[in-house]
């Protein structure tokens, strides 16, 4: 996920460009670019790190003529996060420039052709790419509308993309599919942006751009039409009332509730490119030269200690690799026993997590192959395990963790099949009810979360006075009770601890009595008669209980939560976010400081 914005029109275009992009800047934080025609050249100055790095740089730079122009802020997902990966990208002979949100699939066969017929590279982007295969196309058109239209025919995947033309510097050209681009319609100057709030302080006219669209801009026009042919579409212009910070959330009151609600494009960002969906099998381009372990350790901390404890189950159950899953801040303070043909998989959302980091180092002094599953492109785990898995979840603002894990359980679940059908111990009935499941979850997630939300705070508000709460589950269910646990006492400060349901008559049953609530995770599985049963046990004692069931459950509890169902461990992804959005209720209607709870850092990078 990164940011981008396009302005022309009447203003000086450098520092509209800049502001914007500061509204954009959560959205990706690693680099930022801008490009503007000046005395009939294009410039482009770019810094890396973050925005603060490029408006040095431009304090030197005369930037006040250039009255259109393009910027970009950057979530790294091809290429570490340098200067010269950074955006925006011109194609060789430096007539165009370009910047692009998302990510071309096929990149490397286009680079190949590319490279063919005499282009070279100076980034490892797959938007320079872009840029050269449109300037491609535009030697056999010359016209840019109809090389731009060539080029993304060509292209697979998801894009945003904004194109500037040193020899028309007052017009840009934009295109989207599956990626956010939308218009803002001024008095002599328009704007093209991946989000509202870049340009919000100028017009609160929006255009929403749809898949398979383009738009051509100057100071005073804009049209609109369809990428493949060039003919016009009629927009509609829409008149925003948000301010400038509730734009920025989306309209969400939090971040943490926005980035609960971006689960489903997260899951389908982390299926995008490692799904053929005709074969209906999974593939995994980053693992194809890495031997499959005879025993995977998985190392984490906090939130990723619980996706990895997910995961185990499947790992065992769809591809036979026999799993151990450890602490971090354990890990590195003992002697593990590690063997050859093993490997150490380390999850962190951040790839800074420093007892992670040092688990990961760990493993690399006793010669264990390292993989890598983290959402930040260029951080130290990346740098330093032999290979990478990216979660592709984009920059998490909250401190609570949400779509951080979702999106790692997702990459586990591929990990499990991917191994499984190389091994050839996966059936094939399985693997097509996974990859039909997968295929369907983004949109069954994206359809019941608005209803989630509602029960959520229904519920949040009639259990708000309790002071500690269990949460229980079995199987794949006891992660998600350890996770809604951690959300709820770190959010809202309610005390809450998390159990494998068959632990509770092993002395955590003490505590029960009508003050203190039970969570529940009781989905149709295999274990939910064993669940039924542990629950009985708590009702005995006078406890009330919250459980989270599939239609058609028999089970008779103070607060039933009807959840929808997927296919088998599928559904872990209706429950995770009924838990997230029950602590976040409960810490909203409390007053707590949802995004920034007290004593929390996003990253820890200390010990």
């Amino acid at each position: 996920m990164c940011g981008i914005i396009g302005y022309a029109g009447h203003r000086p275009a450098v520092p509209v460009i800049i502001e914007g992009l500061r509204r954009l800047e959560y959205r990706g934080y690693d680099s930022a670019g801008v490009a503007f025609v000046q005395n009939k050249e294009l410039n482009i100055v770019r810094a890396e790190g973050k925005l603060a790095n490029l408006e040095t740089k431009l304090e030197s730079i005369n930037v006040t003529m250039a009255t259109s122009g393009i910027g970009h802020t950057r979530w790294a997902t091809h290429g570490v996060p340098v200067e010269r990966n950074a955006h925006p990208h011109c194609c060789q002979d430096g007539s165009l420039a370009i910047i692009h949100n998302g990510i071309i699939e096929n990149y490397q066969q286009l680079k190949a052709e590319l490279l063919e017929k005499g282009y070279e590279f100076r980034s490892e982007t797959d938007t320079e790419v872009c840029a050269n295969l449109i300037a491609e196309c535009l030697r056999s058109t010359g016209s840019l509308d109809t090389a731009i239209s060539m080029a993304l025919q060509r292209a697979e995947g998801a894009y945003a993309i904004v194109v500037c033309d040193s020899r028309n510097p007052g017009t840009l050209y934009a295109a989207r599919q599956s990626s956010p681009l939308v218009m803002g319609i001024g008095q002599g100057e328009n704007f093209l942006a991946s989000d509202i709030p870049a340009f919000l302080p100028y017009t609160r006219d929006v255009v929403f751009l749809e898949d398979g669209e383009m738009v051509r801009i100057d100071a005073n026009s804009w049209s609109v039409m369809n990428v493949k042919d060039l003919s016009p579409v009629e927009k509609q212009v829409h008149h925003i009332t948000w301010d400038v910070q509730a734009a920025q959330k989306g309209g969400y009151k939090h971040f943490m509730l926005k980035e609960i609600f971006e689960q489903p494009r997260v899951i389908s960002d982390c299926l995008t490119g490692r799904m053929d969906w005709k074969q209906r099998t999974v593939t995994l381009p980053e693992l194809e030269q890495a031997a499959i372990p005879s025993r995977l350790h998985i190392v984490a901390c906090g939130t990723s200690f619980h996706a990895g404890l997910w995961g185990k189950q499947l790992l065992e159950q769809w591809a036979g690799v026999p799993v151990s899953v450890e602490i971090a801040s354990e890990f590195r303070y003992r002697q593990p026993i590690m063997q050859q043909g093993e490997a150490v998989l380390v999850i962190s959302q951040s790839g800074e997590t420093a007892d992670t980091l040092a688990g990961l180092r760990l493993a690399k002094e006793q010669g264990l192959p390292v993989i890598g599953l983290c959402n930040v492109v260029g951080s130290s785990i990346a740098r330093e395990a032999d290979t990478v898995v990216y979660t592709q979840a984009g920059p998490e603002i909250s401190v609570a963790s949400t779509k951080a894990m979702t999106s790692q359980m997702t990459a586990l679940a591929l990990l499990a099949l991917y191994w499984g059908i190389r091994k050839g111990v996966l059936p094939d009935e399985t693997r097509r009810a996974a990859v039909d499941g997968l295929e369907k979850l983004p949109g069954q997630l994206e359809s019941e979360l608005p209803r989630m939300r509602e029960e959520a705070k229904r519920l949040a508000r009639e259990y708000s006075s309790a002071r500690s709460f269990f949460f229980l589950g079995r199987g794949l269910s006891y992660p998600l009770a350890l996770e809604g646990a951690l959300k709820l006492k770190e959010i809202s400060y309610i005390h809450a601890e998390g159990y494998a349901a068959g632990e509770m008559k092993h002395g955590p049953i003490a505590l029960i009595d009508p003050e203190f609530p039970t969570f529940a995770v009781a989905p149709a599985d295999d274990l939910y008669p064993k669940v039924k049963s542990n629950l009985q046990e708590v009702q005995a004692r006078s406890g009330r209980i919250i459980a989270l069931v599939h239609p058609g459950a028999d089970l008779a509890v103070d607060s039933p939560w009807v959840m929808a169902e997927a296919w088998g461990p599928l559904s872990s992804f209706l429950a995770l976010p009924a838990l997230q959005l029950f602590s976040y209720e409960a810490a909203d209607y409390l007053g707590k400081d949802v995004d920034q709870p007290r004593n929390l850092a996003k990253s820890v990078t200390v010990e």
